[in-house]
C-alpha cells in the first residue's frame, strides 16, 4: 500500500512558527510531525508515502536525505504552483504512477484511526473513495458527511454555518482510494477534494464513509498544536510521553506543570511554565511565567516577564524584562 501525505499548506493558521518551518515539520514532543504521521501509516501497512510539497520543500529534502521516514520509503512531488487538495493529489499520484488503491491523508492530522479496518470497509462496499469520518464539537469548521446505513455519503456540506451541519460526524482527512478518483480531478488548474471533486462523487453515488471514534485531531491550529502535544504526555495515546527533553536545562527551582520542554531550551530559577510548549532552544528567563503558551524555537521571555492566553512567540523573539503578554502572536500581523 502506498500513501499520499499533503503537506503542501503555508500553514497560516499555525503562524508565525510557519514563518520559517513548515508546519509538518514542527516538533511534537520532540518528534517531527510528520515522523508521527509516517510512523503511523507505516504501523498500517504502508510501506511508500509520497509527500505532496509547496511550501519550503527544501526542509523535507534536507531532514531525510536518505529518503526514507520513520522507516517508510519517501518519496517527493514538489507542485510548481499551489493546486489546491484534489490538484495536490492528482500532481502527486501522477508523479508516483498510482495505479492501484491508494491512501490520502492530511500531513497535520493526528490519528489513532485502525486504518486497516477502513481499508477493509472500502474493498467491503466497493466504494471509489472511502472516507474516514471523526465526531467533533463544532462541526462548523470542517466539511461535515451524513451518510446512509451502509456508508454511502448522503452529502458534503464544507464548513456550514454554525447550528446548521445536519451532523457532527466530519471528514476526518483520511482517504482510501481507487485510481478512477483521479479521472475526476481537473488537469493544469488547482481544485478542491472538498468543495468540487467530493461533491460530484456524491452525485456519482461512489463515495463511502466509516465513522471512527479513534483519538483524532487537526493539529493546525496553536489550540490545537498545543492540546496534540499535552495529550501525548498526559497519555491520552497509550502510555504516557516524558515531556521534558534529556537535554532541557530546567533549574531545580523552576516549576514545570503539565507541559513539554524541548531539546536546549532552558528554564531559569524561579521561573514558572504551566499548560504550555516550549520549543528548541527557547528560554524562560529568572521569575518568568508561562501559561497555556508557545514559545518558538531561540524565543526568550525575560526576567519576570509573563506569557499566557494561547500566546504564541515566533523564532527568536524576546520578551523584555518584566513585560506581559497576553493572547497574543509576535512578531504581530504574522
Amino acid at each position: 500500500m502506498r500513501a499520499i501525505v499533503l503537506v503542501g499548506g503555508f500553514g497560516t493558521r499555525l503562524r508565525p512558527l510557519t514563518n520559517v518551518t513548515p508546519k509538518q515539520m514542527l516538533p511534537v514532543v520532540h518528534v517531527p510531525m510528520i515522523e508521527r504521521v509516517v510512523s503511523w501509516l507505516g504501523r498500517h501497512g504502508v510501506d511508500e508515502v509520497v509527500l505532496s510539497l509547496g511550501y519550503r520543500p527544501d526542509a523535507f529534502l534536507d531532514r531525510y536525505p536518505d529518503d526514507e521516514c520513520a522507516g517508510v520509503r519517501m518519496r517527493y512531488a514538489v507542485e510548481p504552483d499551489p493546486l489546491d487538495t484534489a490538484g495536490a493529489i492528482g500532481f502527486a499520484a501522477a508523479q508516483a504512477g498510482m495505479d492501484s488503491t491508494f491512501v490520502v491523508v492530511n500531513g497535520d492530522v493526528l490519528t489513532d484511526l485502525d486504518l486497516d479496518a477502513l481499508v477493509a470497509f472500502h474493498r467491503t462496499c466497493g466504494a471509489e473513495t472511502t472516507i474516514s469520518l471523526t465526531q467533533v464539537d463544532d462541526p462548523s469548521r470542517y466539511g461535515v458527511v451524513p451518510i446512509a446505513a451502509d456508508g454511502r455519503v448522503e452529502a458534503f456540506v464544507e464548513k456550514p454555518p454554525v447550528g446548521e451541519a445536519p451532523t457532527d460526524w466530519i471528514n476526518g482527512g483520511t482517504y482510501v482510494c481507487e485510481p478512477g478518483l483521479l479521472n475526476r480531478i481537473p488537469d493544469g488548474r488547482p481544485a478542491s477534494i472538498e468543495r468540487e471533486v467530493f461533491p460530484d462523487m456524491v452525485d456519482a453515488g461512489v463515495l463511502y464513509a466509516q465513522r471512527s471514534p479513534a483519538y483524532w485531531v487537526d493539529a493546525g491550529t496553536p489550540a490545537t498544536y498545543l492540546q496534540a502535544q499535552l495529550d501525548l504526555i498526559e497519555g491520552r495515546r497509550g502510555n504516557a510521553e516524558d515531556g521534558i527533553a534529556p537535554d532541557a536545562d530546567v533549574d531545580p527551582s523552576a516549576e514545570v506543570d503539565h507541559s513539554v520542554i524541548m531539546s536546549r531550551a532552558s528554564i531559569a530559577a524561579g521561573a514558572v511554565v504551566r499548560d504550555s510548549v516550549v520549543l528548541p532552544g527557547a528560554v524562560v528567563m529568572p521569575n518568568a511565567r508561562v501559561e497555556g503558551s508557545i514559545l518558538g524555537p531561540g524565543s526568550v521571555v525575560g526576567q519576570g516577564a509573563s506569557v499566557g492566553g494561547l500566546s504564541v512567540l515566533g523564532n527568536g523573539i524576546e520578551v523584555p524584562a518584566g513585560a506581559a503578554v497576553d493572547a497574543a502572536r509576535l512578531p504581530d500581523g504574522d
